[in-house]
């Protein structure tokens, strides 16, 4: 999901890291879309929906999510969640001081090791972190952002090669510095609807099957919303 040279340019509260991958095709990995839109709409077949679904990983963790817009390829329902509570992501730093890369925590061993440290961190911004499937989440409301911390010279309908997270905290665990972001645009995820209309996340071989179609529902998905 991320390279080597995507690093913070500091923990603070308008974080830009490099987004290395520039378009919804690349951005769907492990089922998930991230910053696909900054409009959170949500959508079903051109209605509005705001039925909230169980997502379930295969290690028996749930996420629950509303149903932004649906889908039908091939005879099978598929539908973009949204997260109801906020999603973030812990990250750490490796290498010196001269060339420090941003390295995203997704190994679960290692979330294991520094979780309980980063959910008593949270818990004093009143914010309560839970091991929830596809991402980590937060319950609590999180701080406001700033608008001016918004590159002043941003074009707003121009593609951004930078994903823009939003700093919350850091904290240290064995010596390693770790820091917890919660990112600014909606955390889409793509889900496959069961005959019981229940969500379940893709297979790489299904995902590899659907990649040639996702310029095409990105097209509907941005037609809907306008």
């Amino acid at each position: 999901m991320w390279t080597g040279d995507c690093r913070p340019i500091s923990p603070n509260i308008a974080t830009k890291i490099p987004n290395c991958q520039a378009n919804v095709t690349e951005l769907l990995t492990e089922n998930k879309i991230h910053a696909m839109s900054s409009s959170p709409y949500r959508k079903d077949n051109g209605n509005s929906n705001e039925e909230s679904v169980t997502l379930t990983d295969e290690v028996g963790r749930s996420l629950t999510c509303n149903i932004e817009y649906s889908m039908n390829l091939e005879g099978q329902e598929y539908a973009l969640l949204l997260p109801i509570d906020s999603p973030v992501e812990i990250f750490t730093w490796q290498g010196d001081d001269t060339d420090e890369a941003a390295i995203p925590v997704e190994d679960e061993a290692e979330i294991d090791k520094i979780f309980d440290t980063a959910r008593v961190v949270l818990q004093e911004q009143n914010l309560t972190l839970r091991r929830t499937a596809v991402t980590l989440t937060v319950v609590g409301e999180l701080p406001e952002f700033p608008e001016e911390d918004m590159a002043s010279d941003a074009d707003p309908d121009e593609e951004s090669e930078f994903e823009e997270l939003m700093w919350l905290t850091s904290f240290y665990h064995e010596e390693q510095e770790y820091a917890i972001y919660t990112p600014l645009d909606p955390f889409f995820i793509l889900a496959r609807m069961n005959d019981d209309g229940k969500p379940e996340l893709l297979s790489e071989e299904e995902f590899q099957r659907l990649e040639p179609m996702l310029p095409m529902l990105e097209d509907q998905f941005f037609d809907e919303l306008d």
